[in-house]
């Protein structure tokens, strides 16, 4: 019996989702205004938020808060208010490349999601149907590819700037839990010669002090070669080279498209897969519930759907212990 037959098993049946957007939210001194979109369940109190950083990519519209429908709408279908910028990083935007902080904005990328949170009211007076049913209390940040760089960052990971040498620090203690998805891994001699050229701010990654909860999610197929020299391994770095608790979700036979997390049926994905995409799906969705609510068994119960079967779509490995020493692990390979 395949491990789909059980989804229903640890997950709720979905809600309509309501989605708003372009929400406009104060941001002075940035080159353009901040957009975003949001979406949540019609109905419920009290909900979570998630806040999801793009990543990047070949197409103009995927890489703003009009792309990773696949994750946005169900989560949001699943009882979070799931929040979508445009970071300044975006193709849709097309802006100078002489735009200080060009082309990756990776310090802007974080700066928005602080200005997000900055800006809850703001947000429920442009979407009325949300007044009163955010818990801020409860946040989540997730990101897949450059948005796996900006959640890092938001949960704990430092760098230098390569411009002025100084130690980079955006943690947002706001966040509560996040998920990294395909999200880059440590710098140094890990990096291929053109990504330590051209974009310097990763050779100084340091995942040490990323204390925040979070599940790392990685595919064992994603050799990112433009990227790194490490192959696949390169992408569980924030897992392994971090300090608990966190955990590490590998896909088998998954690309750096994770099977078409970043909108429906794009052609740059690679390794499309439905089966895969509806794992990340009900995975993440299982980590953040438990993380943010204690005592809550959707995790447990996701992982045992995850290896049931003959064949398993992954493995789990979750560790409590400093720099990633895995105390439990679920599956057979890598």
């Amino acid at each position: 019996m395949s491990a789909q037959t059980h989804a229903t098993d640890f997950v709720p049946p979905p809600a309509p989702v309501l989605s708003v957007a372009p929400v406009v939210l104060p941001a002075p001194g940035r080159p353009v205004e901040l957009q975003v979109r949001v979406s949540a369940p019609v109905t419920g109190t009290g909900l979570p938020l998630l806040l999801l950083s793009h990543g990047q990519g070949y197409s103009n519209h995927l890489s703003s808060l009009n792309g990773y429908a696949p994750l946005a709408d169900y989560w949001a279908a699943h009882g979070f208010v799931v929040i979508q910028p445009t970071h300044l990083s975006s193709r849709a935007l097309a802006l100078d490349p002489a735009t200080p902080g060009a082309p990756l904005f990776w310090r802007s990328r974080a700066e928005d999601m602080t200005r997000v949170l900055d800006g809850l009211d703001v947000l429920q007076q442009a979407v009325p149907q949300l007044s009163g049913r955010l818990d801020p209390s409860r946040v989540a940040v997730a990101g897949h590819s450059m948005g796996g760089h900006t959640a890092s960052l938001l949960l704990g990971a430092r760098l230098t700037d390569p411009d002025d040498g100084t130690e980079v620090d955006l943690a947002e203690p706001r966040i509560k839990a996040g998920v990294l998805l395909a999200a880059p891994g440590r710098g140094g001699d890990a990096l291929s010669a053109s990504a330590a050229e051209t974009m310097p701010f990763f050779l100084t990654t340091d995942f040490s002090r990323m204390t925040t909860p979070a599940l790392v999610v990685a595919g064992d197929q994603d050799d990112s070669a433009h990227l790194t020299v490490s192959g696949p391994q390169w992408h569980a770095d924030p897992y392994t080279l971090s300090p608990g608790p966190k955990s590490l979700l590998t896909l088998f036979g998954a690309e750096h498209g994770l099977g078409g997390v970043a909108g429906y049926d794009v052609a740059e994905t690679t390794d499309e897969d439905p089966g895969r995409v509806a794992a990340v799906q009900r995975l993440t969705w299982a980590y953040l519930r438990s993380t943010l609510y204690p005592g809550d068994t959707a995790w447990r119960a996701a992982q045992d759907w995850l290896t049931a079967g003959p064949s398993p779509l992954g493995r789990v490995e979750s560790a409590q212990a400093p720099h990633g020493r895995a105390v439990g692990r679920r599956g057979t390979r890598w």
